[in-house]
């Protein structure tokens, strides 16, 4: 018998949530932490809506117990979080953070004892703000610093964490935060950008050989891989022009890191996205072959479909234009709900993303490391949060990656975002995706009815491989 209110995924997918150092565990100048870029940028006024700041945030660092026995009512097997690079390595260079390193082993501790899987990701967007000062991401040293905190943070957890995401989102970090200036540090810039991507690439190289490296150390071995935010990006008419939009942007948003990762080669429309701004002086001899280190999986994370038009430079000098300054501009895409972050919702087109990148690459596994919506939740009298506009994309999000997975997509988990509302970055406090409501006078935790609709989702799956495993 089947329950059509749950997709049918395979035996062994894995239900995991997901937070973000930053976004959840507040302390900020607690255990020897430093500050990051999001500390310095969210307090710089006009950066951050209301001048909120993660100074507090949900105060995990102090309430992870309390965190880590509502996943475990929940059911998930996996809690993919980040350790934060200016707890454990303050200011970026030199020996580690005694009490950075035993809070995480604390963490840690506690999802085990629990029956959850660590799952860590090394950065995802808190650098030390005295690395900024030296260049940041635009410098080639910033990757080499990140590959000994890798090392710092493996040697002291890999003896409990076998899976390790070394970069969340380096679309998010390079180009958001060095072209656009929406993320910290808050540039606009053009070339700097491009460096900026293709040293958290070689970051991502340096780092993979140093979880490997202490793993081996130990006699072990480490699954490492990196979670990008691939996108299904679609013309807005069939117009050449439109379609040299998307090519352009797939060099953007896609092939920027995939060529290098899984090709080991660079995009091959690099002069026509950016012009004379990719002008590669930010490589060198030898960089593909860190970069393009096996991956034991890889991360997605998908939220909605871009649509694309051809549209004029925003600004007409090459040499003034941003990274992200590509000459194609986004379409609202008419007859589908939004969220609460105006973005469109088509789980069809996760489907598409999905078979369509394992047409083209060779892809290794993949799980679904970040999936979710911001809805505009608050409590009913009853003090329940009746989320169904959560529950509605949840469910056809799922839906949508087993329709994947028949079609021959080797997808083996997807990872809830969030576990808890959080800082949602340049929206503050606003913007809420968690399926846990966080109280932020009171820090109360709340289960919505995406909570207990996840949890009976498990609770399925489970019972229904049960029986097949036991009519076999």
């Amino acid at each position: 018998m089947t329950d059509d209110r749950f997709p049918v995924l395979p035996a062994g997918f894995l239900f995991g949530t997901a937070t973000a150092s930053y976004q959840i565990e507040g302390a900020a100048t607690e255990g020897g932490r430093t500050p990051s870029i999001w500390d310095t940028y969210a307090h710089t006024p006009g950066n951050v809506l209301r001048g909120e700041t993660g100074d507090t945030a949900c105060d995990h660092y102090h309430r992870y117990p309390e965190d880590v026995a509502l996943m475990k009512e929940l059911g998930v097997g996996a809690y993919r979080f980040s350790t934060a690079w200016p707890r454990i390595r303050p200011g970026g260079r030199g020996p580690a953070n005694p009490e950075g390193l035993a809070f995480y082993d604390r963490l840690v501790d506690e999802l085990l004892a629990a029956g959850i899987e660590p799952v860590a990701t090394l950065y995802h967007w808190d650098l030390p703000q005295e690395l900024e000062d030296e260049g940041g991401w635009r410098v080639r040293s910033t990757a080499e610093r990140f590959a000994e905190y890798a090392r710092i943070t493996a040697d002291r957890l890999g003896d409990r964490i076998t899976r390790w995401i070394t970069l969340n989102e380096p679309l998010c970090s390079a180009f958001i935060g060095y072209a656009v200036g929406r993320h910290a540090p808050g540039a606009r810039e053009g070339t700097p950008a491009l460096a900026a991507a293709h040293n958290l690439m070689l970051a991502h190289g340096l780092a993979a050989r140093e979880l490997r490296a202490s793993a081996a150390a130990r006699g072990g071995t480490a699954e490492v891989g990196i979670t990008l935010n691939l996108d299904r990006l679609l013309p807005a008419t069939g117009s050449d022009a439109d379609r040299a939009a998307v090519d352009r942007a797939e060099t953007l948003h896609n092939r920027v890191w995939l060529e290098p990762l899984l090709n080991a080669r660079y995009p091959h429309n690099e002069a026509e996205t950016w012009g004379a701004l990719a002008d590669g002086s930010y490589r060198e001899s030898g960089d593909l072959e860190v970069i393009a280190q096996p991956l034991d999986f890889l991360g997605i994370n998908f939220y909605r479909p871009v649509v694309l038009r051809d549209a004029p430079h925003r600004e007409p000098d090459t040499a003034l234009r941003t990274a992200m300054d590509i000459g194609a501009e986004e379409v609202p895409i008419e007859g589908v709900r939004y969220t609460t972050m105006g973005w469109p919702v088509v789980p069809a087109s996760f489907t598409d993303l999905l078979v369509d990148l394992d047409r083209r690459y060779d892809l290794p596994p993949v799980y679904i490391t970040e999936n979710g919506s911001a809805e505009a939740d608050e409590p009913d009298a009853d003090g329940r949060v009746h989320d169904t506009g959560r529950i509605d994309y949840l469910r056809d999000h799922l839906a949508a990656v087993a329709a994947a997975i028949e079609a021959g997509v080797d997808v083996r988990g997807h990872f809830v975002w969030s576990l808890l509302d959080n800082f949602e970055w340049a929206y503050g406090y606003e913007r809420r995706f968690g399926i846990i409501r966080v109280d932020y006078d009171t820090l109360e935790r709340t289960p919505k009815d995406s909570y207990h609709w996840f949890r009976e989702l498990i609770r399925v799956h489970g019972r229904r491989h049960a029986g097949e495993a036991a009519a076999r």
